[in-house]
């Protein structure tokens, strides 16, 4: 992969304060529609940024294919906890954290009851084999890890069902057009019924999910 997948470092800054607006936009926005709602007569709990009691909120499905160009689909790993993420594969800033802290938490579980993880591309452009396979490699992803990618369409749809905020901005230097993505870092943890159990926000770490999925009453 060229350096210039890898951005160039002014184009960092603005993306990382653009995801950082549009996140706290999104928690503002999510917390004003939905509330964080919890049992009844119980404190909402601190570690994710929005949570739902168990059948509250069905998880919208989708269907994509695989880093093999094979079908995936959310309703495929139904029976399982899900933790649905929205990744850009050439990212080199939050992506990658965020990708190792859903990873770490996953390995914290016993085999039996780890969740699935379901990484929706938000970068068309970018998704490659050979750079799922850098990813693989630097980001330290086990088989838990599952991309979900499709056409810019039909990834919109997905994000949309899931208010993810997504932004992008093209350039061509030198005859090379770079796509300089901004979005949402967040995560659903969906349950083993299809229902959303929980957001989370970046920044969050891999205690805050394995908590949540601890917690889990349904």
């Amino acid at each position: 992969m060229s350096a210039m997948a890898f951005r160039l470092s002014a184009w960092h800054v603005w993306g990382a304060a653009l995801v950082l607006g549009v996140g706290i936009g999104l928690l503002v926005v999510l917390l004003g529609r939905h509330g964080t709602t919890t049992a009844a007569g119980t404190a909402p709990p601190l570690h994710a940024a929005t949570t739902w009691p168990a059948g509250a909120k069905p998880a919208p499905g989708f269907r994509l294919l695989d880093a093999k160009g094979s079908p995936i689909s959310l309703g495929a790993f139904k029976g399982r906890n899900v933790l649905v993420t929205f990744i850009d594969p050439v990212c080199r800033d939050l992506c990658p954290l965020e990708a190792q802290t859903l990873m770490t938490a996953v390995r914290g579980l016993p085999a039996a009851q780890r969740p699935a993880i379901v990484a929706v591309s938000v970068n068309p452009w970018a998704d490659k084999a050979s750079n799922f396979r850098v990813d693989a490699a630097h980001w330290h992803l086990g088989p838990a890890w599952h991309w979900a990618v499709g056409t810019k369409a039909e990834l919109a749809r997905v994000w949309h069902a899931y208010d993810i905020g997504w932004q992008a901005s093209s350039k061509t230097i030198a005859g090379i057009t770079v796509h300089q993505i901004a979005h949402t870092e967040g995560s659903y943890l969906v349950d083993a019924s299809g229902h959303e159990r929980a957001l989370f926000l970046a920044p969050y770490g891999a205690n805050d999910v394995l908590d949540t999925i601890h917690g889990l009453d349904g």
